[in-house]
This record gives structure tokens, sequence and C-alpha cells, in this order.
């Protein structure tokens, strides 16, 4: 999981400075996808160049061009070249902190998520910035290529010519890669709540300090899910209003449900961080109980005792009794020791009995 707070803009970086600030170095390669189809046919190919995405940009066809690494520069400016973009959503592709939106810039639409994906042998979340630069018959996607993506399952519905996607135009598209962004959203919140469960039965049975540092990840978790999903919403939501005409009427009811799915994600989030503050507040009264439950035997242990030790304590008193005008026949009494036991069981059973009429334990 990265950093809950980070730098939008380098101090004193002036406005449209492309500059690529992630892990990744200029040297690594960058991979580009093409996949240009329509209701009959397709294709898809491995570009080696951005001139060889050039002859797509007025075909009729539905042309979709991934680019995986936005750490190459100048391969970015070759696109701007190409399909003519501000310099601003360049500056924008390149920022992998920006906040997700979605901007109308009348030839294009130009949209920032996030993508999250659940790393199992880490149990982490990665995080990853998606760019969207929708045009009449062409999409543009930006990955910052770190851990993969979640678009195996459109790539398959193109190629396999499944459901609308190839009948339709790019603006479903671009919808459907949404929408599984989206998706995977749920699988994640899917897996916190597994989380949120499990600790809730450690919480009550056999809290400990491990039990603490879990739910303290489970907070950071959500408060970076909300951080990522939260702006994700308002983006959808700018689509789904707009009046472009690159997005067509039929094809914005399904940018109004992925605002919906958004919606319900952003409730799931709010739910599950009520519940581990719960959670919490559970983990401090089991501790709390647990220590009260210590106290109140070590205080019945030791209640029990003080009226033996002043037994103990009269009988160990060295007196010469045979001196003194004190008689003590106990003292020289054949069964004077097993009479004294005898007492002090008694009196422990005695107060034993007492504490549990009373319920105190």
């Amino acid at each position: 999981m990265t950093k809950l707070i980070r730098k939008s803009r380098l101090k004193g970086q002036a406005p449209e400075t492309l500059l690529y600030e992630g892990s990744r170095k200029k040297s690594d390669d960058v991979k580009i996808t093409i996949f240009d189809y329509d209701e009959k046919d397709y294709m898809e190919k491995q570009a080696q160049s951005v001139e060889e995405c050039i002859p797509f940009k007025d075909k009729s066809t539905v042309t979709w061009i991934n680019v995986d690494g936005i750490h190459n520069v100048d391969i970015l400016e070759k696109f701007n070249s190409c399909y003519l973009v501000h310099p601003m959503v360049l500056e924008d592709i390149l920022d992998i902190n920006q906040r997700p939106k979605a901007e109308d810039f009348g030839d294009y639409i130009f949209i920032v998520v996030k993508m999250l994906i659940y790393n199992e042998a880490k149990d982490d979340i990665a995080e990853e910035q998606v760019s969207f630069i929708l045009g009449n018959n062409f999409l543009v996607t930006f990955q910052e290529a770190k851990s993969g993506d979640v678009f195996d399952i459109i790539r398959e519905r193109i190629r396999g010519n499944k459901g609308k996607i190839r009948k339709l135009g790019s603006d479903y598209l671009a919808y459907a890669l949404l929408d599984a962004i989206v998706d995977n959203y749920f699988i994640i919140l899917e897996k916190i709540g597994e989380k949120i469960e499990n600790i809730e039965a450690e919480v009550v049975v056999n809290p400990v300090p491990k039990t603490l540092y879990g739910i303290n990840k489970l907070k950071r978790e959500l408060i970076f899910l909300r951080k990522s999903i939260w702006p994700m919403r308002e983006a959808v939501n700018t689509v789904a209003r707009t009046e472009s005409a690159l997005i067509r009427e039929n094809v914005l009811v399904y940018y109004r449900d992925i605002h919906d799915q958004s919606v319900h994600a952003v409730d799931t989030i709010e739910a599950f961080r009520d519940s581990v503050s719960g959670l919490l507040d559970i983990y401090l009264s089991s501790v709390s109980y647990r220590l009260n439950e210590v106290m109140k035997v070590l205080t019945i242990i030791a209640t029990i005792f003080m009226p033996l030790t002043f037994i103990a304590g009269i009988y160990g008193m060295n007196f010469n009794t045979a001196a003194s005008r004190v008689n003590m026949p106990e003292l020289n009494w054949r069964f004077g020791y097993l009479f004294v036991l005898s007492l002090m069981l008694l009196v422990a059973l005695g107060m034993l009995v007492y504490f549990k009429k009373k319920k105190w334990f």
C-alpha cells in the first residue's frame, strides 16, 4: 500500500512541466498494444513505435491503444503530436499522484482513475493510476505497468466478440474498462470484510497485541481505499452527466450504473470504517475486562490470605507463655498444630462461600 500523503508537484515546478516522478526508469521498456475492431473483424498487435498508431486515428473502426509505461516522456510527447491533447493533460498523465477526475475538452474526454489490485502474497493493496483519452472512435489508455491490470476480461470479450463490446463504440469500451476497475474494488472490499470478521472473532476470544496491529492496519487500508474510490464516483458522475457528443445517449445509462456502483463501494467503506472503530473499542474493553478479572482474582487471593496471615502471625510471636500471664494452651496441646491449620482452612472456605454469595466472582 502506498503512502497516504504524497506530493502532487515538486516545489517550484512550473505548470505544463512534463516530469515523471514514479519508480520506473526511462530505459525500461514501454509496451504499446493496439486493438482495432468492429462488429465483424478485429485486429490486435504490439506496436514498436508511436508512429504505428497514427494510421488508426481517423479510421471508422474502434481503436483501443493501451500504453504500459508512462516513464518515457518522449513517447507521450509523440502521442501529443498525433492526438493534440492539452499540455496539462500530459502533466496529469505523468503525475502518478493525480486525484481521480474527468474533464471534457470538446474533441476528447480525459479521465483519471485509480486501479487497485490485491496482492495475496504480501497481503497488501497495490495502486496504479490509469488515464483515459476518449475520442471519436478511439480510446487511448496510459498505465504505469507496475503490477498488471484488470482488463484481461475486456480483452477476451473483444477477441471472442462476446456481449455488446464490438457492436458499440469507444464510449462503451471506456465504460467496460471503468466497470472492470470498479468490479475489482468489490473484490478487494470482500477481502477486507473477511479480515474484519476474523479480527472480530479474535477480539472477543483472545485479544493480543497482534490484534491491535491488525486493527490499525485495517484502518489504514480503509483510509487508503476511501482516498482512491471517493473521487472516482465524482469522476464517473461527471461523465454520466456530460452533454458531449462523444458519449451517446444509450451508453450514458451504463456510466450511471458505474456511478451507482461507486457510491455502493464508498458506502461499504464507510460501514467497514465504523466496524473497525467498533473493533478498537471492543479490543480495549476486552483487554480492560481481562485485566479486571486478573485483578479480581489476585484481590480475592490477597483477601483470603489476610486472616490466615493474621492467625499465623499470632502463633508466630516468640513469647514465653510459661513465664507470662498469658496462657496459650494450644502451644502445648498435642493437636494444636492441626487445630490451627483446620482453623485457617475453615476461614478460607468461609470467605470463599461469602464472596460467592455476594457474586464477587
